[in-house]
C-alpha cells in the first residue's frame, strides 16, 4: 500500500503555558507537528515562543488531531508524549494506511498501550476492506471455498443472514473488517 501522507500530518496543537493561563492570558500559538521532524525540535519552538518565562510549564490548551491520539493518551491539555514522533515513523513505516490502523484501533477498544503491539496483532487479524457485512462475507465465502463455483442456479444465499453469522468471529470500523 503506498502512503499518502504522514499520520502526524493533520496533528496541529496550541501550546500556551499554565502561568499565562493563571495570569489571565491565552497567549499562545498553533503549532504544526509536521513542521518539525523530531519532539526535541518541537519543544525547542515551544520554548522560543514562550521565551519570557524561565521555565515553563506548556499547556495544550488545544489540538487537532486523530482521535487514535487521544484515545492512545499521547496528548491531553498537561502531556505530549515524547515518543509521538516515533510512534508516527513506526505507523508510517508500517504496511498499513493509518485509517486501518485507527478502525484497528477503534474495534481493539484501544486496548493496545504499545504500537508495536497493535501492528503486529493488526498484521494477524486484518482481513481487507469492504462495503458492507454481506459483500465481505460472500467475498471471504467465496475466497475459501466455502460456496462451490458451480452452485446451482435455484439454490439462493441470503447474505445478511450469512454475514450476521459470520460477523460471530470478525469486528469491523469505517469498511474495514478484521478476525476477532
Amino acid at each position: 500500500m503506498a502512503k499518502l501522507t504522514n499520520c502526524l500530518d493533520t496533528f496541529s496543537i496550541y501550546v500556551g503555558t499554565y502561568a499565562k493561563y493563571n495570569e489571565g492570558s491565552l497567549y499562545g500559538a498553533w503549532l504544526e507537528l509536521s513542521n518539525y521532524s523530531c519532539y526535541d525540535e518541537l519543544l525547542k519552538a515551544m520554548h522560543e515562543l514562550h521565551q519570557d518565562e524561565q521555565n515553563p510549564e506548556f499547556m495544550y490548551q488545544d489540538y487537532e488531531c486523530s482521535e487514535f491520539f487521544i484515545k492512545q493518551k499521547l496528548i491531553s491539555e498537561c502531556h505530549l508524549s515524547v515518543n509521538i514522533y516515533e510512534i508516527g515513523k513506526q505507523i508510517d513505516n508500517s504496511d498499513y494506511d493509518f485509517e486501518v490502523i485507527e478502525a484497528y484501533a477503534e474495534c481493539m477498544s484501544y486496548s493496545h498501550e504499545d504500537v508495536r503491539d497493535l501492528l503486529n496483532s493488526l498484521s494477524d487479524s486484518y482481513y481487507g476492506e469492504y462495503s458492507s457485512d454481506e459483500d465481505f462475507a460472500q467475498t471471504t465465502l467465496e475466497q475459501d471455498g466455502s460456496i462451490p463455483e458451480n452452485l446451482p442456479s435455484y439454490i439462493y444465499i441470503d447474505w445478511e443472514v450469512t454475514a450476521r453469522h459470520l460477523m460471530y468471529d470478525y469486528m469491523s470500523s469505517n469498511g474495514y473488517y478484521f478476525r476477532n
